[in-house]
């Protein structure tokens, strides 16, 4: 049998007691380097906590030759089982598509009118009030987008704590609110503009100001930061 084989038989041709010792051992190894903080491992270390396996010390030109490698060739190369060739190979494809998002533009968003151009596919024919917070970085562009809010028919109850744990979680500068109206009229109510006030106040509590909650309705919207001067 292949030295490379992860598990030993049993003479009852079940898994060997010391194999599954010997496993588990690993996969413990592995979890406990991974809570320490992976920024702290060597790339060996990174190998084993994904692979389950013990890896060869390696330097940054044979991990350029692995990212490269089909989970099949790895497991020529490494001696990998099967599952941990898979899990390698799909570590590395994870990494290609982050550096692939980390490269694409993100939008600026400064104006009401820009809010709509992003939101407005999205939020136009809902039944219900959707409340999508913007999270901005210092140059005004686009770091992530989360719903905090799903109201009813008419209205989106939403308290200041959740958009801005939004914000501090992302590290925004600064944030726009966005939400829409079923109706497809865009004039806001009174208790938009008293959330908006709320809101305005949080963000210069908080050093992450409110830059403008636009409510979105069909082919039109309305600015609360024009509209109530803030």
């Amino acid at each position: 049998m292949s030295g490379t084989c992860e598990k030993r038989a049993a003479p009852n041709g079940e898994v060997a007691p010391g194999a599954r010792a010997g496993r588990a051992d690993r996969q413990a190894a592995s979890g406990t380097a991974l809570e320490l903080g992976a920024h702290e491992l060597e790339l060996r270390e990174l190998l084993s906590a994904v692979s389950g396996r013990e890896t060869a010390p390696i330097d940054g030109a044979d991990l350029l030759e692995l990212a490269r490698a089909s989970p099949a060739e790895l497991r020529e190369r490494q001696g990998w089982t099967r599952a941990s060739a898979r899990r390698i190979a799909a570590a590395f494809e994870l990494g290609r598509r982050l550096a692939h998002a980390r490269q694409r533009p993100r939008p600026v968003i400064r104006t009401a009118a820009e809010v709509f151009a992003l939101c407005s596919g999205e939020m136009q024919g809902l039944e219900r009030e959707v409340f999508h917070v913007l999270l901005l970085d210092g140059k005004h562009r686009l770091k992530a987008r989360e719903i905090v809010s799903i109201g009813s028919l008419t209205s989106s109850i939403v308290h200041p704590r959740e958009v801005f744990r939004s914000a501090v979680r992302h590290a925004a500068a600064a944030v726009i609110c966005a939400h829409n109206h079923p109706s497809g009229d865009p004039e806001p109510s009174a208790e938009d503009l008293e959330v908006t006030r709320r809101l305005h106040q949080a963000g210069r509590l908080l050093g992450v100001p409110l830059l403008d909650h636009v409510v979105l309705g069909d082919g039109g919207w309305v600015s609360l930061r024009e509209r109530l001067g803030l």
